[in-house]
């Protein structure tokens, strides 16, 4: 008898992949309304990532809706209240907009390894029955019938989980078994590899959020919790090879930091003196653009649904806010009434994904034009030219990027964080039957 067969066998409502923003989020808002949930998530907690820690000002509501208001606000970094271009030896710096209608005007930055943990205790706390750290054998069956199998990290014992619903919101090195199969291609110099690392003792500015700009890649500083400063890089392969060929550094993120401080005045400046804490994480390489597939049943949000150039500091962002998107649909009662319904499922996820499309592609396509920018001589110096005369193209840039607009809107957030939706799916299956979408 194989694994699977003699795997006790639990039901759900929904079973989540993934316990970052997005996947957590979900399972705060659907066990809030009485779903059975299981979150799964292989990594233990708390834990460092190769990810961004910015938390605009337009999704500190949605926390708050989630009951980490108070938590995130004591322990985030300070508030984020201008922005910088910063290539050799020139620093620009500009005002970042300011939100407007809420008590929360700027945005803040925390620590995965915080913010995550806090999501995750969260949805605990609401009931989602966390496996951690476990990780996903296999997923079987289809909309309205899935079948997971689970197994332990450091064991052999295995557990199957049927479930209704399945959402992916794992990340972008973490792979679903039936995608672990897909080949990401052959090494390409231009892979965009990417690096992290925490110092501390920085003579970073407080409230000052750094774009870099190097030729072969692009980064970011930002002070987190702790006054912790996050000095993060997104470099070519290419470009990343002749650096350790001409550097003396035997680890790659040191010769990612010797760039950095080389080429960028205002890095070296903000380490002068500093402390590093930790080694240099590494990850990737980075895939951007839009994933979320067609027909294979599954709900898709966070960073299995698409990817933006961290340039513009966005992943935290479309994270939480795709999870409120699809908890809008998924949270009508005559939806859990009928999850069971394959054809209704598929008929949800395609408006989620034209929502999710209509809502985060503008900040890929703007992603993708300010990273290919920044890492190529000519178009950077150009850019650098135009923002020193006008800094407040750096100001504009930040409101084009989505730093102010929340996908949910206010009665959105309120009706979710009460447990219900205000979209029904007898509207989703009238719109699809007049196609509108």
């Amino acid at each position: 008898m194989n694994a699977a067969a003699s795997a006790p066998v639990l039901d759900v409502d929904a079973v989540v992949v993934g316990a970052g923003p997005a996947g957590s989020s979900a399972a705060i808002l659907l066990a809030r309304a009485g779903w059975s949930v299981a979150l799964v998530e292989k990594q233990r907690f708390p834990r460092r990532k190769v990810c961004g820690e910015c938390i605009a000002a337009s999704n500190l509501p949605l926390l708050d809706a989630l009951g980490l208001g108070a938590a995130v606000d004591a322990q985030a970094g300070p508030p984020l209240r201008r922005v910088a271009l910063m290539r050799g030896a020139t620093t620009v710096v500009a005002d970042l907009p300011p939100a407007a209608g809420t008590s929360h005007r700027w945005g803040r930055a925390l620590g995965r390894e915080t913010l995550d943990t806090l999501l995750l205790e969260e949805a605990r706390a609401a009931g989602a029955v966390v496996w951690q750290p476990w990780s996903v054998q296999a997923f079987d069956g289809g909309a309205g019938a899935w079948r997971c199998l689970l197994r332990p990290i450091d064991a052999e014992a295995t557990v199957t989980l049927r479930a209704r619903v399945a959402i992916a919101a794992h990340g972008s090195w973490e792979r679903l078994p039936s995608e672990r199969a897909v080949d990401r291609g052959r090494r390409n110099p231009g892979d965009l590899l990417a690096f992290k690392a925490n110092f501390r003792d920085t003579r970073l500015p407080a409230g000052l959020l750094p774009v870099l700009s190097f030729d072969g890649g692009y980064g970011g500083m930002v002070v987190a919790d702790g006054g912790v400063a996050t000095l993060a890089a997104c470099i070519r392969r290419d470009r990343l090879d002749a650096c350790r060929r001409e550097s003396s550094a035997q680890r790659a993120g040191d010769a990612v930091e010797a760039l950095l401080k080389r080429e960028c005045r205002g890095v070296r400046d903000a380490l002068d003196g500093a402390v590093r804490d930790g080694s240099w994480l590494a990850a990737g390489p980075l895939d951007p653009g839009p994933h979320l597939a067609g027909s294979d049943g599954l709900f898709r949000i966070g960073n299995a649904a698409g990817e933006a150039h961290p340039i513009i500091g966005e992943g935290i962002s479309m994270a939480l806010q795709s999870a409120w998107l699809l908890c809008a649909h998924l949270l009508d009662p005559a939806v859990r009434a009928r999850m069971s319904d394959a054809a209704l499922q598929h008929r949800i996820a395609a408006r989620h994904a034209a929502q999710w499309r209509r809502e985060f592609t503008p900040r890929l396509r703007l992603a993708a034009a300010f990273a290919h920018a920044a890492m190529r001589p000519v178009p950077a110096h150009a850019l650098l030219g135009v923002v020193a005369r006008w800094p407040g193209l750096l100001t504009r840039g930040a409101r084009w990027g989505g730093k102010l607009r929340c996908a949910p809107d206010p009665a959105t957030i309120v009706a979710l964080a009460r447990g219900i939706a205000p979209v029904s799916s007898s509207r989703i299956d009238a719109a699809f039957a007049s196609r509108t979408l």
